[in-house]
């Protein structure tokens, strides 16, 4: 047991003793260890982080910068756009004048017919020009009107009701006009005064359509301020027109600046009287005649061949003899201008309205 132990302890020394031995050489040397400089590399500096300040200034910068880029190119925009406008304007302004330029030569070839107007009235909405006409059997007065609104002109009934009358004067100042003129024919009965046929205001008929018989028409004006007159048999042949006011009477005078015969009946009866006439001009400027005569007997006024006369005369196209004798008025700028033959105004129930 004793041999085992001791065999096993020398077997133990061996074995170990190399190591002890590397041991006490490493003490008793004391060997130096050198590492060269590579082993250690220097340490860099760490790049300084860019902080969200600076960032956001940078991104600051960036958008004023666009945002003055943008601002340039929205004004040189709206200079182009400014100059483009005032560029279209004047070109209109000048296609403007031109295209009002033959109107203006032929306003003043119908001036030179009528002579210097004695009045005018003038808004945005029309043009009213009076003037005194001394013809060798009657005096008489033309009234030219240049509607520029749909509602420069109307017809109105007697009292705003079909059997109801008043004087021009009194449809003037009643509806603030500042121009009157009879209109159309009528005929009594029951104590009352009733338009004469077909009649027609703001446009709706007062008491139906009535075609038209014997030398009767119908004038009035449209939708488009355009003078529209004939003989209609149906109403709708009237309505295709689309009319917006108008009356009835007899007879017509002149078509497209030609004479049309007058019946007999209304060579006579009578032959001379106060007179009043509506037409139109190729431009759609209206005229209105009015005649004086003392009395309805046929012995003072004008007859309608010298109406019709006096219609090519001042170049009219399309002329209507609209009721006359003691019917006829002209009220201009609030004052009576022709004499009327019943000594004052008659009652009457449609009247022409200029508005100004």
């Amino acid at each position: 047991m004793n041999i085992t132990v001791r065999a096993l302890n020398r077997t133990a020394l061996l074995t170990v003793a190399p190591f002890i031995g590397i041991m006490l050489w490493l003490l008793l040397s004391a060997p130096t260890l050198t590492l060269s400089d590579r082993a250690f590399p220097p340490a860099q500096a760490p790049e300084a982080p860019q902080t969200a300040a600076s960032e956001l200034s940078v991104k600051l910068s960036r958008a004023q910068e666009t945002a003055t880029l943008t601002g340039q190119s929205i004004q040189k925009q709206i200079k182009l756009y400014n100059q483009t406008n005032a560029d279209m304007a004047e070109i209109s302004s000048i296609a403007s004048k031109q295209a009002a330029r033959p109107l203006a030569i032929y306003d003043n070839k119908l001036l030179s017919r009528l002579g210097k107007p004695a009045g005018t009235i003038e808004s945005d909405k029309l043009r009213a020009q009076l003037f005194y006409i001394q013809a060798e059997n009657f005096k008489a007065y033309a009234l030219k009107v240049l509607l520029k609104s749909p509602d420069a002109m109307t017809m109105t009934l007697g009292g705003d009701e079909a059997g109801k009358a008043e004087t021009t004067l009194e449809a003037v100042k009643r509806h603030k006009a500042v121009a009157g003129i009879n209109a159309g024919g009528f005929a009594d009965g029951g104590g009352k005064r009733y338009p004469l046929s077909t009649t027609i205001v703001n446009g709706e008929y007062t008491s139906g359509f009535q075609a038209s018989y014997s030398d009767l028409f119908f004038v009035g004006l449209n939708e488009d301020n355009k003078l529209i007159g004939g003989k209609y048999v149906t109403k709708q042949q009237l309505d295709r027109l689309k009319p917006k006011f108008g009356a009835s009477f007899v007879p017509i005078l002149l078509k497209a600046g030609a004479s049309q015969t007058i019946p007999a009946k209304w060579q006579t009866s009578p032959k001379r009287a106060p007179r009043t006439v509506i037409a139109n001009y190729k431009d759609d400027q209206l005229l209105f005649l009015v005649t004086d005569g003392y009395n309805e007997a046929g012995s003072s006024g004008a007859t309608l061949e010298e109406m019709q006369i006096l219609l090519r005369r001042f170049g009219a196209v399309d002329g209507y003899n609209l009721d006359g004798g003691g019917s006829s008025s002209l009220v201009f700028n609030g004052k009576i201008i022709n004499k009327p033959s019943d000594g004052q105004l008659r009652k009457l129930p449609t009247h022409f309205l200029f508005f100004k």
